[in-house]
């Protein structure tokens, strides 16, 4: 009963942060700046608000988690302190469609790690799901994939697996990585910190991506970081494709960008695919306690 209850609870918690993930790059637009300006701002206001939750807590129980939990958290949060960079880096040089196609690489990216570090072997339905869902991205980006955007494509594929490799060491280690993934933007806050200083704030509208640093993003990626003790790194890398679905919504609602009728099927692929996995995994937990219960009865 209780591996069903953390089952539970860990897609509750990655639906949470990947939904909370979805408004990242309508802030990141909306604040209209330089992009190491926006990254100083983002992880600035972002470290600020995990140290303040961090230290809240801790005064309030003894069992807040730590910082950074051991060499497993310290490389957790280099990985995210990657992504950080890598991924504000892209929205600059590439197309929105072209990152968040290559950002779906990170479901398969999670599904090899897990296979090649943990021995987790995918089910043949989960690889299927995975398959089915970079379909719908396809049919999302349609046309836009291979523009001549190269640096912005590598840097995509990089956030991609960056945040798979996380994902795969906070599952193998089982440890609370709720704050790692916040205090790992101190290495890109560093590296912005020094080029701002260099050619100067450039941001017309700092409250957008100071919000979305104090706010979205603590709780878009301590949810996601924690997933990984309740659920599969496949499972938990899934639920970055709902950034995948809904950032084109919001753009439209925002800018006036209206997604074509190719983005709102590919949409719904990956909605049904998801939720249909999700309900799939649900019922085998299911058939597997039942199981064990008429074969080891209380």
């Amino acid at each position: 009963m209780s591996s069903h209850n953390d089952h539970q609870k860990g897609l509750l918690i990655t639906a949470i942060g990947g939904l909370t993930l979805t408004v990242d790059i309508p802030l990141i637009r909306l604040a209209d700046g330089g992009a190491w300006t926006i990254l100083l701002l983002r992880t600035g206001t972002t470290l600020v608000a995990a140290l303040v939750i961090w230290a809240v807590w801790r005064s309030l129980s003894r069992n807040a988690p730590q910082l950074i939990p051991g060499w497993s958290g310290l490389v957790v949060a280099i990985c995210y302190g990657l992504t950080s960079v890598t991924f504000v880096t892209s929205i600059y040089y590439t197309t929105t469609a072209n990152l968040v196609f290559i950002l779906a690489f990170n479901t398969v990216f999670a599904a090899l790690l897990s296979w090649v570090f943990l021995k987790e072997r995918p089910r043949l339905v989960t690889v299927v799901a995975m398959l089915v869902m970079i379909l719908g991205v396809a049919i999302i980006v349609g046309d836009s994939i291979g523009t001549g955007h190269l640096f912005g494509d590598l840097m995509a594929l990089c956030s991609a697996f960056f945040i798979a490799l996380a994902i795969t060491i906070s599952r193998a280690s089982g440890k609370d990585m709720g704050f790692t993934s916040l205090i790992g933007v101190i290495l890109p806050l560093a590296v912005a910190v020094f080029m701002v200083s260099g050619e100067g704030l450039q941001v017309n509208a700092p409250w957008w991506i100071i919000f979305n640093g104090a706010v979205i993003m603590p709780i878009s990626f301590f949810c996601l970081a924690n997933g990984p003790k309740y659920v599969s790194g496949p499972e938990v890398a899934m639920f970055y494709l709902l950034e995948t679905v809904l950032a084109p919504v919001w753009m439209w609602m925002i800018f006036a960008e209206a997604p074509s009728r190719n983005s709102l099927i590919g949409g719904a692929i990956l909605i049904v695919t998801l939720v249909a996995h999700s309900l799939w995994q649900l019922h085998e937990g299911r058939r597997r306690r039942a199981t064990l219960a008429v074969s080891h009865p209380a």
